[in-house]
C-alpha cells in the first residue's frame, strides 16, 4: 500500500484504543499487528498491578526489545501498539529506523480515558495510575494526531488517507 513499508506506532497513554486502532491498521495495511503490553517483563506488570507507575529504568529494556522487534519488521512494515509516553521512549524505538517509523498519537481528555478504563477488565495497569501516565506523558510534535473521541474505523481511515499521500 505504501512506497516505503514503515513500522507504524500507535502511541497514547492506557485506554486511548492503541490495540483496537492498531488491529484494525494492521487489517488495513496488510501488516503483522504487536501489542507492547506483550513484552513488557512479568517484573513491570508487577510492579503495575500493585499500583506502582513504572520509571524510566523499568521501560528501558522494554523499550529496546520494542525497537529490536521494529527493526526486525523494517523493511516489510509493522504495526506496535505502545505507550511511548515521552520523547526519549520515543528515541529509543526510532534507533535505527531512520524514515521507516511513523508516530501515531491517540489523544483523549483524562475524563473520557477514565470512564474507559472504568470499563475495562482483565489489564493489569490499574485506574489509579492513569494520572501518572498523563503526567509522563510530553506528547509529540511529529506524529499523526487523532482524537479517541471518533470511532477506530474512522480513525484508520484517516491514518491510511493521510499515510497514502
Amino acid at each position: 500500500m505504501l512506497k516505503n513499508n514503515k513500522v507504524l506506532v500507535v502511541m497514547g497513554v492506557s485506554g486511548t484504543g492503541k490495540t483496537t486502532v492498531g488491529k484494525l491498521l494492521s487489517e488495513k495495511m496488510g501488516y503483522p499487528f504487536f501489542d507492547g503490553d506483550d513484552y513488557h517483563p512479568e517484573e513491570n506488570i508487577k510492579k503495575m498491578k500493585t499500583g506502582s507507575p513504572l520509571d524510566d529504568n523499568d521501560r528501558k529494556g522494554w523499550l529496546i526489545r520494542l525497537n529490536q522487534l521494529a527493526l526486525e519488521h523494517k523493511k516489510s512494515g509493522a504495526v506496535i501498539a505502545c505507550s511511548a509516553l515521552k520523547k526519549n521512549y520515543r528515541g529509543l524505538l526510532r534507533a535505527g529506523l531512520g524514515s521507516n517509523i511513523r508516530f501515531i498519537y491517540l489523544n483523549g481528555s483524562f475524563e473520557l480515558i477514565k470512564s474507559r478504563l472504568e470499563n475495562r477488565k482483565g489489564h493489569f495497569m490499574p485506574l489509579e495510575l492513569l494520572q501518572s501516565q498523563f503526567d509522563t506523558l510530553e506528547p509529540p510534535l511529529k506524529a499523526l494526531t487523532y482524537s479517541v473521541e471518533d470511532e477506530p474505523s474512522k480513525i484508520v481511515g484517516e491514518i491510511v488517507k493521510e499515510l497514502k499521500q
